[in-house]
């Protein structure tokens, strides 16, 4: 009975051994150690690429100014398209940004910038914009929705005006309003800074996808958070500069910004290839 059992198990198929995929192999990428330094050699970096290629930066610059305006024109007068606006802007912003990130790799590669290549330099990554561009875009609108529950909370006018705005801010009676829409808003910038500080122009350099891209900028953003904080203060500081009088500073700061942000990305994010 015995050899009868034996004989059957070793008639019985033998299942193979389950498929293990190697190890996927390609660039890899470390996040370089940063110092309060860097910002500011980003800047120098970014101004070099301002200066070098000047005609480029003009025409950028005054997309960026044509943009302000428009956007200041309708929270003036039409407070309730401000948002459509902005959501417009995220839109169109990536894409002009990435034009200024395709100027600074080319002088990083010893070649020849080009604005028609500036323009077109996202057709092959059209897919990995697009849902880095709708993630910000769900972001600004969450930001926006809690800004008017935080108004709500807070005054029972119905759907605040600009005017209605401005008034509550600056009124110094209304503190406890001003630092919860501080804190409200401060969170939703974080979260936006947080997610496109380098991954746009990784994916440009590295034609990732936008989740890739988007968490290696979280990773780079809470690991030098200190640094990244500084960097933060640096832009909203120039782009607050930049706005006075009638934003024409966006001419010359907007581009600047952009070169910059290359070189941020280019010094805090390391490819092993």
């Amino acid at each position: 009975m015995s050899e009868n059992s034996q004989e059957a198990d070793h008639s019985l198929p033998v299942n193979p051994a389950p498929y293990v995929p190697p190890p996927p192999v390609g660039p890899r990428r470390e996040i370089v150690p940063l110092g309060f330094g860097d910002p500011f050699r980003w800047l120098v970096r970014g101004w070099h690429d301002v200066t070098a290629e000047m005609g480029i930066a003009l025409f950028y610059g005054m997309c960026f100014w044509a943009m302000a305006l428009t956007l200041g024109a309708v929270f003036r007068y039409k407070p309730e398209y401000a948002m459509s606006i902005v959501s417009g802007c995220l839109l169109v912003g990536p894409f002009l940004a990435l034009g200024l990130y395709e100027v600074s790799r080319r002088r990083e590669q010893g070649l020849t910038p080009d604005l028609g290549a500036s323009l077109t330099c996202w057709d092959q990554r059209i897919g990995s914009m697009g849902m880095l561009v709708l993630v910000l875009v769900v972001l600004e609108l969450l930001w926006g929705r809690a800004s008017l529950v935080v108004f709500a909370v807070f005054f029972n006018t119905g759907m605040p005006s600009t005017a209605g705005v401005l008034q509550a801010i600056f009124n110094p009676e209304n503190w406890e309003f001003v630092a919860v829409y501080l804190v409200v808003g401060g969170v939703f910038a974080g979260l936006v800074f947080a997610t496109s500080v380098v991954s746009i122009p990784m994916i440009l350099d590295r034609d990732t996808d936008a989740i890739s891209a988007s968490l290696t900028s979280l990773q780079v953003f809470f690991t030098h958070l200190p640094v990244l904080l500084l960097w933060g203060a640096l832009i909203t500081a120039l782009v607050a500069v930049a706005l006075i009088p009638w934003g024409l500073g966006l001419l010359l700061i907007g581009p600047w910004l952009g070169h910059a942000t290359w070189h941020a990305y280019r010094g805090s994010v390391r490819w092993i290839d």
